[in-house]
């Protein structure tokens, strides 16, 4: 029997000095995004944001907070996923890498259009940073 289940994926909220830190993606759906990836077989999803943040940004982080699983099956247009979102901070310099042609640190007032549900997450993870209150589950 075949199942057709969502696909576990993780994203980085990588903060520094009040900034996030966007990849340009390589491959499509092009623009920008938060650094993150598919989680693989064998690895936990911490084990999985470590390495995708590392793998595309070269900096090793240190994860701080869950902030939300968003689960949408639009949130992706190539199948249907779901993403645990981290925070995490970093005190290296970042070098676009992997599936990265380009990076940066954005502010909140400076942010550039954001691939899948980007935009979302960051507008939940500044609500999060002004109150504390982590989002709530979008029935």
């Amino acid at each position: 029997m075949s199942y057709r289940n969502p696909t576990p994926t993780v994203d980085i909220i990588i903060h520094k000095d009040g900034k996030i830190l966007l990849i340009k993606r390589k491959n499509p759906p092009f623009g920008w995004a938060l650094p993150g990836g598919f989680v693989d077989e064998g690895e936990t999803v911490e084990q999985a944001a470590i390495r995708e943040a590392k793998e595309e940004t070269g900096l090793d982080v240190q994860l701080e907070t869950l902030l939300y699983v968003y689960s949408d099956p639009r949130r992706d247009m190539r199948q249907h996923t779901l993403s645990i979102v981290f925070t995490a901070s970093s005190n290296g310099t970042p070098v676009a890498a992997d599936d990265a042609t380009d990076l940066g640190y954005y502010s909140f007032k400076e942010l550039p259009k954001l691939a899948f549900d980007h935009a979302e997450i960051v507008a939940d993870y500044k609500v999060f940073l002004e109150s504390g209150n982590r989002p709530h589950p979008k029935v």
